[in-house]
């Protein structure tokens, strides 16, 4: 636990750090990378009581963080630290992260590879979701569903995970509020979104 001043520290020392282009200066760094991804390894390995080792989750209602774009995962761990993007846990904990952590951190789960994952759902359901996926989702998400430095790396994704931000995007909820994604899934019925989750998931 950081005390109040060593938190301090480390408000004031992200604050003074511009992420993105921190990001593009390490990956354009050979000696740089490989120093981040041993930080990201450390860090990691923490994130693991929740979301898997390297990144793979075994929960269906955790999200994999393997293979996701790293200037997509900054984005969204920004998104914490700032409070745009809701959940106590995460917030708190991404806040105490020192600014080359953080950096670490994403450039070690873009790295990883994503584990095979079967939904075990039926035939019908896995091709209804491919047909509202090639209407819905591959503008951003891409055509194999591997997303990029704006979008989310959607395919092998856990299937809970999905179908509940889907959901959540859905219904405008504090958790996850996108234009974009409210357009999407504004028509989708539960039957859709179930769909769509057991089809993504199996994606590689």
């Amino acid at each position: 636990m950081l005390s109040s001043t060593a938190f301090g520290q480390t408000t004031k020392a992200r604050a003074e750090v511009d992420y993105a282009a921190r990001l593009k200066e390490v990956q354009a760094n050979p000696k740089q990378l490989e120093e981040a991804m041993k930080t990201g390894r450390r860090v990691a390995g923490f994130c693991a009581n929740c979301h898997g080792e390297g990144g793979n989750s075994t929960n269906p209602d955790i999200p994999n963080l393997a293979g996701q774009n790293p200037g997509y995962l900054l984005d969204q761990v920004r998104q914490f630290a700032e409070g745009r993007r809701k959940n106590e846990f995460m917030e708190g904990m991404i806040r105490a992260l020192k600014p080359e952590e953080t950096i670490g951190m994403v450039v070690f789960f873009g790295s990883q590879a994503v584990l095979p994952h079967r939904s075990g759902a039926n035939p019908a359901q896995v091709a209804k979701g491919r047909e509202l996926f090639s209407k819905n989702c591959f503008r951003c998400h891409g055509e194999n569903g591997l997303g990029s430095e704006r979008f989310a790396r959607i395919a092998g994704q856990q299937s809970g995970y999905l179908a509940k931000t889907i959901k959540r995007y859905r219904a405008g909820s504090v958790q996850r509020s996108d234009p974009l994604m409210a357009a999407a899934t504004s028509l989708l019925s539960d039957a859709d979104v179930e769909a769509l989750a057991a089809y993504v998931s199996g994606m590689e």
